[in-house]
């Protein structure tokens, strides 16, 4: 089932709804305007825009911290480093080192077990930690919140930290639906505070030489693309399961795990989505979801089809049940040559990726990429450090006015369109079968009359 599913992105900053939603369907697409399709708002911050946040109270602005508190604040100097407090610590944790590494003074961590929390904030010189986000806010006050929790949790965070005065960095996907992710846009733009979307992984340097080739338009017109993201986490049958496999809690499986990152690298290097088809699968499905009777219901591996608004074609495979595999590619074949990158997380380096270009149908040759050496042996540090780090440094820019907020959280919003198309799609199941087709060709080819039973009878 292709879908596009949705209009643009009305109701965001006041925008009103679009006419013509659905303007047909023919039993096999929902036709309407291009997933990915936004009006221009307050809290944009696309690639080439400064969001007006930025024109707000900066990190360290006396008037803000009075507000906060009841009184005068000192003023804080330019040179302060800013405060940041980070909610969640499965991936989250990667936040702490990335956030150090930028020049944040990451001051509080949370997490719903407060043994783990504090373990945490001993391991990276983390003054405090806790075990409820609400406290953490009303104490701490912080110039940033990284939202790192399960996305069901998302939207009343986001709220509640923009409304205190703090800028945003939220984790993918969003949310777990289009109406909370618009909600999380719409809180933080109305707050004037700066709102950012956890894509780190445009951040390694061959993912970065590739984004700056296609700008370039080295590959000319863009054919086709195609992608992979695969991961061995949940391949075995005994791996146990988390609020991952929870749909309610999740939103999405494999496809908020993973397929947002190629989702966004597509719309990142190629433009927006038009319309996608998918078929997805949970591996063991009777297992249940840790802490709960709930049987798994969100799913383990995912294919996608999907046409962009330029016309070239996408697809790829998102799997988090696939032995052997920890990496991700993505290809870009164009009409003068194409672009081949991989990350895979055994080799050395692996942070930096590789990049190889075609050209004139010649075959695939290295193309240099520079990258700065990362220390360190833990998977999670050399994450922060490598991908969330330049993350940072780049949320910091944007709320200094020195940079746009890009990856925004438009560009998460607009992400989150094409997960939920795709999951609409998985869900109607309609697709053409082979095997019925087969079956009547064999029919055909035994009838009386046929050529094939006139050979027989001979």
């Amino acid at each position: 089932m292709a879908a596009t599913a949705h209009p643009p992105l009305g109701g965001l900053g006041g925008a009103r709804a679009v006419a013509g939603r659905h303007r047909a369907v023919d039993g096999r697409r929902v036709h309407a305007g291009p997933i990915c399709a936004a009006r221009r708002h307050h809290g944009g911050g696309g690639a080439h825009r400064r969001p007006a946040a930025l024109s707000r109270p900066r990190i360290g602005d006396p008037r803000r911290r009075a507000r906060r508190r009841g009184g005068l604040a000192p003023p804080v100097t330019a040179a302060a480093a800013p405060t940041v407090v980070i909610i969640g610590l499965g991936f989250g944790r990667a936040h702490v080192p990335g956030f150090q590494a930028a020049g944040a003074r990451v001051i509080a961590v949370c997490q719903r077990d407060e043994a783990a929390a504090r373990k945490v904030a001993a391991a990276y010189g983390v003054p405090r930690a806790y075990a409820r986000w609400e406290d953490m806010l009303a104490a701490e006050h912080p110039d940033i919140v990284v939202i790192a929790t399960p996305p069901h949790l998302h939207r009343a965070i986001a709220r509640a930290a923009s409304a205190g005065g703090a800028h945003v960095l939220c984790e993918k996907p969003l949310a777990t639906s289009r109406e909370d992710a618009e909600a999380i846009v719409a809180d933080v733009a109305r707050a004037g505070r700066v709102g950012m979307t956890g894509f780190n992984w445009r951040f390694p340097a061959a993912m970065q030489r590739m984004r700056a080739l296609m700008a370039e338009g080295a590959i000319g017109r863009v054919l086709h693309v195609r992608a992979d993201w695969l991961g061995a986490r949940w391949a075995d049958e005994d791996a146990p399961t988390t609020w991952r496999m929870d749909r309610e809690q999740a939103g999405h499986g494999a496809m908020g795990d993973m397929g947002v990152h190629v989702v966004d690298l597509v719309r990142w290097t190629c433009g927006e989505f038009e319309r996608v088809t998918a078929h997805a699968g949970i591996a063991y499905p009777d297992k249940p979801v840790a802490g709960t009777a709930r049987r798994t219901d969100a799913e383990d591996y995912v294919s996608l089809i999907g046409e962009l608004t330029s016309g070239a074609q996408v697809s790829f495979v998102a799997s988090r049940a696939a032995h052997g595999r920890n990496e991700h590619a993505l290809e870009i074949s164009g009409t003068r040559g194409a672009l081949a990158y991989r990350l895979t997380r055994a080799s050395p380096r692996w942070y930096a990726g590789t990049l190889a270009m075609a050209t004139r149908g010649g075959g695939f040759t290295p193309v240099p990429v520079e990258t700065v050496e990362v220390e360190g042996s833990d998977p999670m540090d050399l994450i922060g450090r490598a991908t969330i780090a330049p993350l940072a440094a780049r949320l910091l820019a944007a709320i200094r006015g020195e940079a746009p907020a890009d990856p925004s959280l438009t560009d998460g919003l607009r992400a989150q369109l094409v997960l939920e198309a795709a999951r609409e799609a998985a869900a109607r199941r309609a697709r053409a079968s082979a095997a019925s087709r087969a079956a009547g060709l064999r029919r055909s080819a035994c009838a009386p009359g046929s050529r094939a039973s006139s050979r027989s009878a001979a």
